[in-house]
């Protein structure tokens, strides 16, 4: 069959959708041999042979010569010497093929629905498919999302790529979102279902205030200040400890930036979660006293191998070391990674720690 129409037809769906074409035809392919075998009582002995330079589409069936056909082989792979000779050719031999060419308009009209349908179902999978290597590549990465309706557990967003997710609506407190809002998620996971892609989202793990910072200062993003270590209590505060790998540039300065309007459009993003900044050090004793920041460390007693420490502070510092909740020293262990026990001066000079 001769069909300009169909070939120029494969490009533009390959243009429209982004499906290579060659996979198309795979599925075409499948359609017109499930017709085939339809028409044909179930043969199986064809393939689909695309010709793009005269836009021709033809089936070709190959059947060996035996003695006597094996109830066994597949039907239509073999024809019987006697049954050969007398409905193909006299001197025709065992050990030959005979290879007969077929056009789809041949098929019956349920067999020509068949392969309709078998092709539409077909250019949806591949559609899931493409839209999974998609969100495969985005898996790791920051992406906006918009709200498409919202209850008190949860909340769909449209992740695009006609793909919607679900989290849960205690993940976004304290905003309060409607639909069309726009927030920005962190994906975690991507797997592939019959339905298409199932993209697993976040706005509580750690990496998306990594991403956003990333997104707002330009410095982070090219590498020039790194995030060494970050710790979150999702919704409330953030600890972050950062370097630069440039000694003009001062790393807590630049994610600050100028009257904190770099951070401040974090924390907007974040939904006003509050957002510590602190220096990296490779000397210990300075890291863990950045660490502890806002709280003053008067002292710190090292255990390299232990990878832990002792934070000594003054008496009226204490509370504001530890944060509500143990939370200030909870984020500086989680963000430094050192093991810090925080103790008074007064506790300390008893345990002849500090004189």
């Amino acid at each position: 069959m001769i069909s300009k129409e169909f070939f120029k037809a494969l490009e533009q769906i390959e243009q429209e959708r982004g499906i290579p074409k060659e996979k198309i035809l795979d599925v075409f392919g499948k359609g017109l041999l499930n017709a085939y075998k339809k028409d044909y009582d179930g043969s199986v002995n064809a393939e689909v042979l695309f010709n793009e330079d005269k836009y021709e589409i033809q089936i070709v069936t190959r059947t060996t010569v035996v003695e006597t056909v094996d109830p066994e082989a597949e039907k239509g792979t073999q024809i019987a010497l006697a049954e050969a000779q007398e409905k193909v050719r006299k001197n025709i031999k065992i050990g030959d093929v005979i290879e007969t060419r077929i056009t789809p308009r041949d098929f019956g009209r349920i067999a020509a629905s068949s392969a309709k349908q078998m092709l539409t179902q077909g250019l949806k999978q591949l559609e899931r498919e493409k839209n999974y290597d998609i969100f495969v590549k985005k898996t790791g990465e920051m992406v906006i999302a918009e709200v498409v309706s919202a209850s008190d557990d949860f909340v769909t967003l449209d992740v695009g790529y006609d793909t919607e997710t679900s989290i849960p609506a205690k993940d976004l407190a304290p905003q309060v979102l409607q639909v069309g809002d726009q927030i920005r998620v962190y994906i975690t996971k991507v797997e592939l279902t019959p339905k298409g892609p199932k993209v697993f989202v976040s706005r509580t793990d750690r990496n998306l205030v990594k991403r956003l910072m990333e997104n707002a200062i330009p410095e982070l993003h090219e590498g020039v200040i790194e995030i060494v270590g970050i710790a979150r209590d999702p919704g409330d505060r953030s600890k972050i400890c950062v370097a630069s790998h440039n000694p003009k540039v001062d790393p807590v300065g630049a994610c600050l930036g100028r009257n904190g309007s770099r951070i401040k459009d974090v924390i907007e993003a974040l939904g006003g979660e509050k957002i510590d900044i602190y220096k990296h050090s490779e000397d210990p004793v300075e890291l863990i006293k950045n660490a502890l920041q806002p709280a003053k460390v008067s002292n710190v007693v090292i255990d390299p191998k232990e990878k832990s420490a002792i934070a000594i502070v003054p008496d009226d510092q204490l509370s504001l070391a530890i944060g509500k909740k143990g939370q200030n020293a909870r984020l500086a262990v989680q963000s430094s990674g050192w093991k810090i026990d925080i103790k008074s001066v007064a506790d300390a000079v008893i345990q002849g720690l500090q004189e």
